[in-house]
């Protein structure tokens, strides 16, 4: 994958981050149990973000016995 896309993750990962944060300083100040689920809504997206980083580095390893072709796919 070219670093661009590395970078865009980043970005979103900062971003949702930041986003899940501001959500549940929301729920806490309001006790609004919508807000609340948005903070987590707004956690998980941050998780999918380590796992899309997880997978690319996953995916750049060199093939060993175990995969002879790689594990890009």
């Amino acid at each position: 994958m070219a670093s661009g896309s590395k970078k865009v993750i980043y970005a979103a990962l900062i971003g949702n981050t930041l986003i899940s944060i501001t959500k549940f300083s929301a729920a806490i100040a309001t006790r609004s149990s919508a807000m609340l689920s948005e903070g987590i809504h707004s956690l998980v997206d941050t998780g999918n973000q380590l796992l899309l980083l997880y997978g690319m580095k996953k995916a750049n390893q060199k093939p060993d016995v175990e995969f002879p072709f790689g594990y890009g796919k």
